[in-house]
């Protein structure tokens, strides 16, 4: 993600790429007399693709240092994602405040895996090689964080497409996975998942090794010691969501920021549904912003930050949350399903069949007499039974709006493990929403066995999703509670703000 408004301003002074610790290192100075702030980020998706970035920086004040992490395009090293930055990126920030250009201030900076390049620098590195501040952009928090839901289901098609993409090799490939599903539509339907990398023709040696990874929240934890101000940026469309979030919330430094729009993982290049005018935001001019003021010491303690309401083109301040109101459903049918992982429910597809045997149980809301404004967490609650011993439960919230349209609001899934036909009550989080709903909008609940390729399929054997070479079909039944859904709704019309205030104050 390139910050918007990099053009213009004062000439930016650009050194001879440089080598720091053997890897790739390009510097950008502000045409000032220094010494500067420095901003360092260290990407595995080529440094070169970050030079708008770098001279935005620069020509806001900032020595702005960019860097190929180990092993990918100019540096050299075996590329071991997630392994090595802490190591390498305190070298790197020793060596820029040991330059003449330096004053010894540093904002470590990224987005997706560069931020948590620049957040296990904030959390994992000694005290002389942590930055000053911290700015994290759709944070890939970890390995088991990206993997794996906070449930432990399996993110099959997202690890897929970036394993592809950029798995055990120096260089990129983008649209590996997409041409491989073009030449094999069911590639990612073959058993065992584990073999994807020989159906790739790749060598892929740390796919099998990144589902072994099980230790997911770490990350957060560390982030109630941190001692340096943050700024987490989020999309609510995307995948890392909740990890951004939960890293805000949980952010023990000195000042906490966030700033959460209805976008995708491009954040204000990849708007997603409900998006307006006022959700597009200069982040160049912000980031620069927030970086000066935190590096002097301006901000004021505590969390504060800015919410898009996606929908009615406004911003709440972060943390903002309505109160829990049940929403009265109706079954429409699938009392009784089959979850067969060999035609499993796709997430790719928003169509319903209404004929055959049902392979989901079905519900909705009727009409929104008045608008609704969604903020805070989104729960379904069932009573529910398999007769399986190992099963999953997927629940998909989709609002089909007046005009005829069907928008995915909100997923959750979760692994469940009970006696064959034991009925057990249990919840589904879908994580939170922050959406106007307009009236005459209905709410489309769905509860299935599989949400796939989005998940891996259980295979429900009780195998390893990951390692398993056989399926079979599961019979599923809603117990006599039904199922709830439950919203959290603000009562009145919401408080509004504006997100440099908040972010900047």
């Amino acid at each position: 993600m390139t910050p918007s408004g990099a053009t213009g301003g004062e000439p930016v002074i650009e050194r001879e790429p440089v080598t720091v610790g053997g890897l790739a290192t390009d510097v950008r100075l502000p045409a000032d007399r220094g010494p500067f702030p420095a901003v360092l980020l260290r990407t595995p998706y080529d440094r070169l693709r970050h030079r708008a970035e770098a001279r935005g920086w620069a020509r806001r004040g900032f020595a702005a240092v960019v860097q190929d992490v180990r092993g990918r395009f100019a540096s050299p090293g075996h590329w071991r994602p997630y392994e090595n930055e802490t190591a390498d990126g305190a070298a790197t920030t020793r060596w820029i405040r040991r330059q003449p250009w330096s004053d010894g201030r540093l904002v470590a900076a990224g987005a997706s895996y560069a931020a948590h390049c620049a957040l296990v620098l904030a959390l994992d590195a000694p005290g002389d090689a942590r930055p000053d501040a911290v700015l994290a952009a759709v944070p890939a928090l970890g390995a088991a964080e990206t993997a794996r839901e906070p449930s432990g289901v399996e993110r099959l098609l997202a690890r897929a497409g970036w394993w592809a993409a950029h798995g055990d090799r120096s260089d990129s490939d983008e649209r590996a996975l997409e041409a491989a599903l073009a030449a094999d539509p069911g590639l990612l339907g073959h058993l065992p998942l584990t073999g994807l990398p020989q159906r790739l023709g790749r060598d892929l040696p740390s796919w099998a090794g990144l589902w072994r990874h099980r230790d997911r929240g770490r990350p957060v934890s560390r982030a109630a010691h941190a001692a340096v101000p943050l700024l987490a940026v989020g999309g609510l469309h995307d995948p890392f969501a909740e990890d951004t979030d939960a890293l805000w919330r949980a952010w023990g430094g000195p000042s906490a920021r966030l700033l959460t729009g209805p976008w995708g993982h491009g954040l204000t290049a990849a708007p997603g549904p409900g998006a307006g005018p006022a959700h597009r935001v200069n982040l160049g001019e912000l980031y620069a912003g927030w970086a000066h003021r935190a590096l002097a010491g301006e901000l004021a303690p505590g969390h504060r930050g800015a919410l898009a309401l996606a929908g009615a083109d406004r911003w709440l301040p972060a943390g903002t949350e309505g109160e829990p109101r049940a929403q009265r459903l109706r079954l429409l049918h699938g009392r009784a399903f089959t979850a067969d992982p060999g035609r499993p429910v796709r997430s790719d597809d928003l169509a319903v069949p209404t004929a055959g045997t049902p392979d989901r149980c079905l519900l909705a809301t009727a009409p929104l007499p008045r608008p609704l404004d969604a903020v805070g967490p989104a729960r379904v609650r069932l009573r529910a039974a398999a007769d399986t011993p190992s099963a999953d439960w997927a629940a998909r919230l989709v609002a089909l709006t007046p005009d005829g349209r069907a928008e995915p609001l909100a997923t959750g899934i979760v692994r469940r493990e009970e006696p064959p036909g034991r009925e057990a009550e249990f919840t589904i989080d879908l994580g939170r929403l922050a959406r106007r709903l307009r009236a005459g909008t209905r709410l489309r609940l769905e509860i299935a066995g599989h949400h796939f390729p989005a998940h891996a399929r259980n295979p429900h054997t009780g195998d390893d999703p990951m390692t398993a070479d056989r399926l079979l079909a599961s019979r599923r039944e809603i117990g006599s509670g039904g199922v709830a859904l439950t919203l959290h709704v603000l009562p009145s019309r919401p408080t509004t703000t504006e997100p440099a205030e908040e972010i900047l104050r």
